[in-house]
This record gives C-alpha cells, structure tokens and sequence, in this order.
C-alpha cells in the first residue's frame, strides 16, 4: 500500500508498505521540476532500495500481490517511459480536501486497473481537482440563481425530468461556471467525487466532469432554487443535499402524482368557480399561485405522520378563500353566503369575507388521526397576524406539554412585497430560536406574485429576493416555479420534514403570478402592461399538470373530466343552498373557541377577588425570604429583600409585592400566569426582581413564585427582545388559546406601546366586535410625567379611550347588575390604579369575570416605591373587591358642606395633589377623589361622589395636556353623569403637540403652574 504523509511546510512524503512493512521515500527530482513540492530528505539507503526490489519481485510473480498504484507504477518502468525512482500514480487521500482524477495511464496494459490508477499529480491535474470542487460547491452556492423559477419565462417540460441548461444552450449557465477555465480536455475526464456532495448516488463516487455538471443542474438549475449554503450547521446542509441531489429522489410515486392532480384541481376550480359567480367582486383570487393548496396540505399530511395535531396557519387575503375551502375544510355555502351579505344572527360588526378566522376539528386520511386546523382571523395589515399564529402556537404547545413543538406546527404565508417591506416579518422571524419564544419552527410560504399591488421588485426591496429575511436564523430557502406541482409538492413535503426534525423555519418561495390584478376589480394593464400580455396566454396549472399526468400515464384524459365534473356539480349544489339561507352567525367564523367556558359561567356576575390572610402570608413569605442560604445575591437587592420582610411583617404591600400577591394566589389557585416584556424579570425600574442572579456561580438564577405550592400552576416571566409590535402580538395570540390563564405584557415604558398601536388597533381593541374573539389580554404602561422628556412619560392614554366603544351620553340604570354589565358590553378596560390592593383585585377580576376583556392599565414609576402608595393586606382578604373609585378622605369627606372644590383625578397625580393641599392647609377645602377606572366610565359613583360634595365646583385634575390623558374622554360622560346640573372645570396642562417637556426648569413651571390651578379659590 502507498499514501502520502504532509510535512510540516505543505509538502508530501511517499509512503509504501508491503508484507507487513513500511516505508518513507523522496519523491522523484523530475517531479520537482514540473513545479511540484518536494521534501528536502536523505537519497533513499540501502534497506529502501532492498524493500522496493522485494516489492518489485513480487509484483513480478503476482501482480495482485501489491497495491494495483505500484502495479501500475512497474508496468509503467517496464515500459521505459519513467524512471526507476519516479513515484507511482497516486490518489490523494480525500482527508487533504482534493478531488483525484483517473485518467487512463497512456500506454498501460489492457489489464491495467484504470479507475484506480491515475495520472501523476501535477501542477495542471491538482488545478483541476480544485477547479471540480469548486463548481460542485459554486453550483450548491449559486445554482439558483440559473434556475428557471419564473413561469412567465421558459420552463423546461413538467413531465421531462431530465433537460438542463447546458444542453438547451450548449454550454452551462455562465452564472455558475463562467468564472472556472475548463479545458476540453476536462469534460471526459472522470473526477472522484468529494463527501460534500451527493450527486454520485448508487452510481459510485467518480463521475466524469460532463456528467457532474449534468447532475448539478437537474439538482440546482431547473425548477427549484436551493439557497442553504448560509447554514452553518454542517448537519443540515447534508440532509439537504440527500433530499435534492441524490439522482432520482425528487421523483414523486404514481399515487401522489394522482393526489396532487387531485388538489391541484380542486384549488383551480374552486377559483374559476368563484370567477364566474362574482367576476367584478374583490375576492383576492389565488390564480396564478394554486398550487399553494396542494403544497399546505403535502405539508399538513406530513407533520401529522410525525405526530402533529394542529396547525396554526396565518395569512393574508390573497387566497385565503382558497384556503378556508380546500384546506380548513369550511362547507361551501357557508363561503358562498358571504358573497350574499346576509344578515347576522349575533353581535358584532363583522369582518370582509377573506379576513374571517376558521377553526376545523377533522380526521385526516394520512394518518387517520383527528387533527385541529386554525386559520387566524387578519385585518388588512398583511403581516400583522404572524407574531399572532407565532403566540397562539406557543401556547398550545405549553397546553399540550409539547415543548419541541412536535403536535403543533405554524404554517405562515406571506406576500412577495410584504415578507421583505414589514418590519413586523423580522421581528417574528427573530423570535425562532428564543426560548421563551420559539415555537418548533415556523414553516414559512411566500405566495410572490412578483409585484405588489402595481410595484414592480425593482422599486419595492434592494435585495434579489424577498426572502432574505430568512437568513437571519438560518433558514433553509427553497425557491421553487409555481407552474410545476411535482417541485412544489416535492419542496413542501422536504420543508415539512426538516422543520419536523430540526424544528428551525423553513422559508418557500412559491414563485408564480397573478392573473387578474390587485384584486378582481383592478386593471393590471395600467402599470404592468407586458407581464399581463404574458399572463393572459397562460394556461392555468391544472390544464397543464392534467396534460403532463396523461402523457405520463398518471391518469387518463377520462379520469381529469370526470373529476372535474364531479367538481363542478359539488360546487353548484352548495351554491344552491347558500341560495337558501337567510341569515348569518359571526361564531360560525371564530378562531378560538373555548369548549365548555361560558357554559361554566354565571351571566353579569363577578366570583370574588379576594383571598384568605393565610394565602396572602404564605405567598408574601415566599417572596420575601432569601432563594437559599448559599445563594449569593447582590447588595442592593439584599436591602430591597430585608425591606420586603419588613413590610409583610406588618401585613403591608408595596406595589411590587401587591403585583406578587395577585400572580401568586391564580398561581395557587391553579391559573397559568404569563408575563413578558422587556426587562420584566428586574423591572425596568428595578422593583420586581421575580428572577435574581447568584453573584458569583454564573448561569445560576432563581426565580420567585414559582415554587409557593406543589400543586400549583406553572409561571412563565420572560425577558423579551427589544420589540413591541411583535411581542404584543405575540402576547395577544398566546391569551387566545386559553381563557383560564392570565397572560400579561409590560411595556418598558407606556410610550414604547406606540410602535405596537396597530395591534392595538386592529386586533386588541376591535377583535371581539370583527371577530367574535374574546381576549383577557393585560398590558402594563408606566406612565407619569416626572420630568424624564416626551418619550417616557405618556403612555397616550387619550389613544386607548378615543377606541373604547362606550356611548358618553347613555347614562348607565342604577343597577348593582349593570358595574358587570358595563364590563361585558365594553370592547376594553382601561385603568389608573393608585394603590396595591386594587391593582392586585383588577389583575385578579381578569379571571374572575364570566367573561374575557382586553386590561390596559397606566402603571406608575415613582409610585413604586413612594412611601403612601402602600396597601394593607386587610384589603386584600376575602370580602374586599375592587374599586373602581376611591372616595375623598380626610377632612373634607368628614365635612362635606365645606369643601369648596370637588377635584376627581387618575394615577400618580393623585399623590401631588395631596402633597400640595397639606403644604396649603386646605385639605378641608378640597376634595380629591380617584377614578381608577376610567373606562368603562363609573358613572353611578361619580353621581355618589358629586351628590356628597353639592356645593363643591367638580373639576378634573390631570397632569397631562389638555388634548392628551383624560380629559377629552371623560369630560362629556362628566356631562351625563352631572345631567348637566354641575358644570365640570378642566386643571391641567396647555394643549401641546408634545407629551412632556424635556427642559428641568419648564417642567417644573408646568407643575408649579398645574398645582396653582388645583388649589385656586380653595384658600
């Protein structure tokens, strides 16, 4: 045997070996002459020269008896055309990382084993061993950018599995090979294949070069475009390469070509069904894309062979009728009648028919197992929903005890346009591999049209394709050309199986057209003239796989027409019966419906909020004592925990403790708590710390309460990247799957919820009324103007009152029925709480009620920690609830007749008014009441408030400007509490096109100016 050994400079040693013994040689001078690198070692002794000339006896009795490279190396000598101490020919151990050639040595005997004995490595042969390399590996990298993805363009024939470019050209596409100098001597040469590709398949590892492009392209260049070469996982590279470039693999069975015809056909009809009904009405037809269809169910079928029970599926309008239909399974009349506009049945103003939700519970034939479908209901804001399917799957993971994500999978389509123009698709992307946020991988489908709305790509990203976003988590890209069914299958069935495995996103570039423009009653022609030129002369994909399956033999030209017919007829039957019908349910059309929880609940009633001294001082113990008597924590927090058992000796709360004694009892009592936000495990203001860290054992943390009882619900704080709209969404899709948990998102400071209103807008605040969707989400705002700039100090409460759907002039009856009531017909609930213990009832009222409402509540920064903001367990305990105002106190309530102003405010203002007023001495004089809880307004004990005080000027107190916080939106329902008898007097800021002043001495005019106008005429 021989090899070759590297030394320490690059260059190589001669091995041999024979009987047993080996052997180290120079290599030859006539080597070193054509330039190849030779070690500097001793002439060969005498004990060599004896080994070879054994060697070479041998060989001469039997040939068989060496290595066939020394075989070929001795018939070479015999032959005279090298000398004695030439080195045999060689094949360079694939350890070096070079490829080794074999072409047939000139002059060798017939005999000669040609495959195995090679060419010497010389200068040229070792240039082209590297030069193979690299174009297998410039074609893994680059390929797609040659392959023919584009159906407007040239495609090669569906049923023709075997064209490539290079022989339609003549030559290979210069995108991949124009770079490499190939002689053409090279093109029937064989080359041994590297272990970085599989393109060799059962055909052995040495190919010539001819057929190793030729492979390469029917892997890279044809109808799928592989982008995976940015993954650094070595592992996934290769289980890619296994599903594309092995010869052969790619190949769909006869029985899933005879499936996919079948629901390709159907997602055809059933749009040229809706094109003959409605032609003119907006419906955002999927033509041009309709094997999307087959591919989303290839996917479904084969996630629930591995187990899968449910998809969450999120997209937006284009197609999605399609998909409610052939996916979800929606009977069709029930689709039909949306085009009918029938009157509903139930409560709510409804939503556009390819906005609509569905939730379908069926068997599937692949693995004859129920299985959960769920398209998540969307507005028009193309990729809001995909934090919101990301949130719903990560809950019903948690729910499942499916921490992998292996029972429930996303599947998320998006538009050419939008993946790569919204910055909402990165900030859920970045969500993959977050551990409190990931969801198993999300499987990810681009329906490009390639234009958006009348935008060309060139106008609309930078970037080649719309997918790059992908990339970000080392996503497999998979490009493929819409018109042909068997890639697009084929791709499907692969992303399934890798999110399957490695539970990463997977992103499909379905890559297709249009037919009518933006949506049915556009003209497309106006901006796309050439395309539409295009378009017009395609033939839609089912008449054309239809045509191919025939030629193949698949199914006969009697089969497609009687399906079709079939088709047609079922189509026309259920458009018969919508013709039927004469009204509507919106519940028909929910997305999260919650078994058997209304059933349990008693109408217009409240359980109770309190709990037991003994519940409240077992969870505040635990919150209060040290994680273990080794757990080193750090200095500070050590003081903040001495003083938190001081506190709970003295049944008293702080707010932190207040929020801790409210997560702890749903905790206790069974219900899974979820916060999230940034910074939420400290506190952005350094007063929660629910997670502390050992200061000297690194990766060692503890957090509080989640260990309070053996039996208790688990408790989920996680630390969010810096994101709002995503992570509200995200929130917002988790609530959705559970009623029974309290599901809460605290804002780093209020104003950061601006670049989250349009999931407040669109979903959180008008989800129920468009939907029928209840949410018991709780967001958390601080907020508070304390002279820290415009950018954290409002939480533009004024925003959230403008959306909340409470008439000001219906004046709410005097029924104790009704404080429900007003919770239940309201779209949210919006508070200001000044103390411990009601911000502890309202958290705890989220579960309480027979019901669920969206919580916004203005959380306060300097309250945290102030000295009255403090709360009595005896507030706490069974029998107490939540106030929705707390009354004047102090002297004035104690002479009523006396108080001169009746000032009624919200939140920390409430505190400054106080401090003033003592400093004044007029607390007899003024009386200062709170409404914590602004929304739904508290009409009946403003009417207590204002009767007790009937001499008092009412006015409302605010920090905030005159056209921000309160004021535009309590003042008329002031009016109608007041029956107009009592005029009511605005105390605040001047309007300002600013939430706060930035400017230390204006602030503080303001709120010198703001405590002079409280106390005017009081005195």
């Amino acid at each position: 045997m021989f090899g070759y050994l590297a030394s320490a400079t690059g260059r190589l040693w001669l091995t041999a070996s024979h009987g047993g013994k080996s052997r180290i040689f120079s290599t030859s001078p006539n080597l070193a002459d054509q330039g190849v690198p030779t070690p500097a070692v001793p002439p060969l002794d005498g004990s060599s020269a004896s080994y070879l000339e054994d060697m070479y006896n041998s060989w001469l009795n039997d040939p068989k008896s060496v290595h066939s490279s020394w075989d070929a190396y001795f018939r070479h000598s015999q032959s005279g055309e090298t000398g004695y101490m030439r080195p045999p020919s060689f094949a360079l151990p694939s350890t070096l990382g070079y490829l080794s050639s074999s072409k047939a040595a000139a002059g060798a005997p017939a005999s000669a084993p040609t495959a195995a004995a090679a060419t010497a490595a010389t200068p040229q042969t070792i240039q082209e061993h590297l030069t193979v390399q690299a174009i297998i590996r410039n074609y893994q990298m680059r390929g797609h950018l040659a392959a023919r993805l584009n159906p407007l363009e040239p495609m090669f024939e569906i049923e023709d599995k075997t064209s490539t470019i290079s022989e339609q050209l003549g030559k290979p596409p210069p995108e991949v090979i124009n770079q490499h100098k190939l002689e053409p001597s090279m093109w029937e040469t064989s080359f041994k294949l590297p272990s970085s590709t599989m393109i060799g398949g059962s055909d052995g590892q040495t190919l010539s070069l001819k057929e190793i492009i030729k492979r390469l392209e029917l892997t890279y260049c044809r109808h799928v475009g592989l982008e995976y070469m940015h993954i650094n996982d070595p592992e996934q590279c290769s289980w890619i390469r296994e599903r594309f470039e092995v010869p052969g693999v790619t190949e769909l069975k006869k029985p899933e070509k005879r499936l996919l015809l079948t629901r390709l056909a159907k997602a055809v009809l059933f749009e040229a069904f809706l094109q003959k009904k409605w032609s003119s009405e907006k419906r955002f037809g999927l033509e041009g894309c309709e094997v999307l269809i087959p591919c989303i169910k290839t996917i479904i079928d084969e996630c629930a062979k591995r187990d899968a029970e449910m998809a969450i599926i999120g997209m937006a309008h284009r197609g999605r009728l399609n998909v409610i239909a052939n996916v979800c399974q929606k009977p069709l009349n029930i689709i039909f009648s949306q085009f009918r506009g029938l009157q509903a049945e139930d409560e709510g103003a409804g939503d556009v028919k390819y906005h609509l939700g569905v939730y379908n519970n069926r068997e599937l034939p692949a693995s004859k197992k129920p299985f959960t479908t769920v398209l998540v209901a969307n507005p028009s804001h193309l990729e809001m929903v995909n934090p919101v399917c990301a949130g719903r799957a990560r809950a019903e993971q948690f729910y499942r005890n499916d921490p992998e994500g292996k029972k429930v999978i996303t599947i998320v389509m998006h538009g050419d346009a939008a993946i790569c123009g919204e910055g909402i698709v990165y900030e859920t992307i970045n969500f993959a591999n977050l551990s409190d946020y990931h969801n198993g991988g999300t499987i990810h489908f681009v329906v490009n049209n390639q234009v958006g709305f009348t935008t060309d790509p060139e106008f609309s990203r930078s970037s080649l394709y719309s997918t790059e976003v992908g990339k970000v988590v080392g996503a497999p890209i998979f490009h493929v050309n819409a018109d042909d069914p068997e890639s697009a299958a084929y791709v499907a069935k692969v992303a399934a199986e890798f999110r399957s495995k490695f539970h990463k996103d997977v992103v499909i570039d379905l890559i297709g057209y249009r037919r009518h423009g933006h949506n049915e009653a556009d003209e497309p022609m106006f901006t796309q003239p050439f395309m539409y030129q295009k378009i017009k002369k395609m033939p839609n994909i089912f008449e054309k796989y239809s045509a191919a399956a025939i030629k193949q033999g698949v199914v006969s030209e009697a089969e497609v027409k009687e399906f079709k017919d079939q088709t047609d007829k079922i189509l026309e039957e259920e458009f018969g019966k919508a013709a039927k019908l004469t009204s509507m349910r919106f519940a028909d059309w929910i997305d999260c419906p919650w078994p058997g929880f209304f059933k349990k609940q008693t109408p217009l009633k409240c359980m109770p909020t309190g709990v037991s001294l003994e519940a409240l001082d077992h969870i505040a113990n635990k919150f209060a004592h040290l994680p273990s008597e080794d757990f080193e924590l750090h200095k500070a927090l050590m003081r903040v925990i001495h003083m938190r058992q001081e506190m709970v000796k003295n049944h008293t709360a702080d707010w932190a403790i207040g929020e801790a004694l409210a997560i702890g009892s749903l905790l206790q009592e069974g219900t899974h708590v979820r916060l999230s936000g940034q910074d939420v495990q400290r506190g952005t203001f350094s007063h929660r710390h629910h997670t502390v860290h050992h200061q000297s054992k690194a990766n060692t943390k503890y957090t509080y309460l989640k260990d309070l009882h053996p039996n208790q619900a688990p408790y989920s704080i996680c630390n969010s990247p810096i994101s709002e709209y995503g992570i509200l969404g995200f929130e917002h899709g988790y609530s959705m799957a559970n009623p029974d948990s309290l599901v809460i998102w605290e804002a780093q400071f209020g104003d950061f919820a601006n670049n989250a209103q349009p999931i407040f807008d669109c979903m959180v605040a008008s989800g129920q009324w468009k939907w029928v969707r209840q949410c018991g989400l709780v967001v958390l705002l601080p907020h508070g103007l304390e002279g820290q700039g415009p950018e954290h100090s409002s939480t533009r409460v004024e925003r959230f009152l403008q959306l909340s759907s409470d008439d000001p002039d219906f004046l709410p009856p005097d029924d104790p029925d009704y404080v429900v009531r007003q919770l239940r017909d309201i779209n949210w609930i919006i508070a200001n709480c000044t103390t411990p213990a009601n911000l502890f009832h309202v958290l705890r009222r989220q579960i309480k009620l027979p019901f669920r409402k969206p919580l916004l509540i203005c959380t306060p920064k300097s309250l945290l920690r102030h000295p009255e903001a403090r709360s009595k367990f005896d507030e706490m305990i069974d029998g107490t609830e939540f106030k929705r105002i707390i009354p004047a106190t102090g002297p004035a309530s104690e002479n009523a007749d006396n108080v001169k102003k009746l000032v009624f405010c919200s939140g920390k203002v409430y505190y400054d008014f106080m401090k003033e007023a003592k400093e004044k001495k007029i607390e007899d004089k003024i009386a200062i009441a709170r409404v914590e809880q602004i929304c739904p307004f508290p009409y009946d004990l403003v009417q207590q408030e204002a009767k007790k005080y009937h001499k008092a000027q009412i006015a409302w107190g605010q920090e905030e400007h005159k056209n921000s916080g309160c004021w535009t939106y309590v003042n008329p329902r002031f009016e109608t509490a007041l029956k107009g008898e009592r005029d009511i007097l605005y105390i605040g800021r001047a309007p300002s096109s600013s939430t706060a002043s930035g400017n230390k001495i204006q602030y503080q005019k303001e709120y010198e100016s703001l405590l002079e106008e409280l106390v005017k005429n009081c005195q």
